[in-house]
């Protein structure tokens, strides 16, 4: 992976905006991520979700109900949104996109989330009238190819 500037301990920061072409394939990848939110005391609340990257509109998306505690832990970061991050793991290999995220409910954004999801997990999710997408905007990308 190309860096843009060097992070401690070899981990390597990238602008989220401009991957270099490794760091954009493994995001292409099928991969199980985690999402990091804060819960009300300030610990971190981690969960496994699926999760798309979208470089040019400096996005990553996870689709989740409305009613769940990852959509109400970035609720509660109000207007200016929640600082959270996504990650994804293969052996020694590693990416981390960090950001604000949103809760979004207009239905053309959570369709195309659902398209997104789908191309990506090679599987399409089940109806969900309850269904929202937390929309990250990206400030910084990490990782290690």
């Amino acid at each position: 992976m190309t860096t843009t500037e060097q992070a401690p301990r070899g981990k390597h920061a990238l602008d989220p905006g401009v991957p270099d072409p490794a760091y954009l394939a493994f995001w292409r990848e099928r991969h199980l991520c985690t999402l990091t939110t804060l819960r009300p005391d300030g610990t971190p609340h981690v969960v496994p979700v699926g999760v798309t990257y979208d470089p040019q509109a400096r996005l990553a998306r996870v689709i989740t109900n409305a009613s769940s505690a990852k959509a109400r832990h970035v609720l509660a970061g109000g207007a200016e949104g929640a600082r959270v991050a996504v990650c994804q793991v293969d052996g020694r290999r590693w990416a981390t996109l960090e950001g604000r995220a949103f809760v979004r409910t207009d239905p053309a954004r959570v369709s195309e989330a659902v398209r997104r999801y789908a191309e990506r997990y090679e599987r399409t999710p089940s109806p969900n009238p309850s269904r929202v997408v937390i929309e990250i905007e990206l400030t910084r990308a990490l990782g290690k190819g």
